[in-house]
């Protein structure tokens, strides 16, 4: 099953960042000096960024049984998370006992014309969307909002027959008019 509408525990398989979460003092991280004057604090670390994403990871693995995957990169946020999760994937399939084959897509998601919503999402770019029956499909999100995007695309994908379907998210953010759709792993969600 990808995703979940269910309303997810607050912890789940994800860092929560409360409201009212000050962030770290910029004094304890080392920066760019063209962000000094922007920069109030530091709301997540790149350590435990990195690190969340192995376990991301190993969660992934595990769900998937060591099968061979198709990622699928919705762009252009998705981009960096998703390269550093395929190279972490990499690395788990290079050290265990049987390869995982994975191929790597990209997508564009379009919902909105100047600043419009179409009321339907289009599906830019990436290979003939037929070539997923059968497969295992992991989709990779930089940031799920209200979900409805998201479960657009699962809509679309579920037509083409895939043999399982998870989504991974950098980010699930705290949305009032959010449908509940909780991705099946993720690094954090803002609360």
């Amino acid at each position: 099953m990808a995703g979940s509408s269910e309303k997810a525990p607050d912890c789940g398989r994800g860092v929560v960042i409360m409201d009212d979460w000050p962030g770290y003092d910029l004094n304890l991280f080392t920066y760019p000096q063209h962000y000094y004057g922007d920069l109030e604090y530091v709301l997540i670390p790149h350590g435990i960024i990195v690190d969340r994403i192995e376990r991301l990871a190993k969660d992934i693995m595990k769900d998937i049984g060591y099968s061979d995957v198709m990622v699928l990169c919705v762009l252009k946020g998705g981009y960096k998370f998703c390269a550093d999760l395929v190279e972490h994937l990499k690395n788990i399939s290079q050290n265990s006992d049987r390869f995982v084959s994975m191929k790597v897509d990209f997508i564009r998601l379009k919902s909105y014309r100047n600043d419009q919503s179409m009321g339907e999402m289009q599906i830019i770019g990436g290979d003939d969307l037929s070539t997923l029956a059968g497969k295992n499909v992991l989709i990779v999100e930089d940031v799920v909002g209200t979900g409805r995007t998201m479960n657009a695309l699962l809509s679309s994908i579920k037509k083409y027959k895939p043999n399982m379907i998870k989504v991974a998210s950098l980010l699930v953010k705290r949305q009032p008019r959010s449908d509940g759709f909780r991705p099946d792993s993720h690094m954090c969600d803002q609360r």
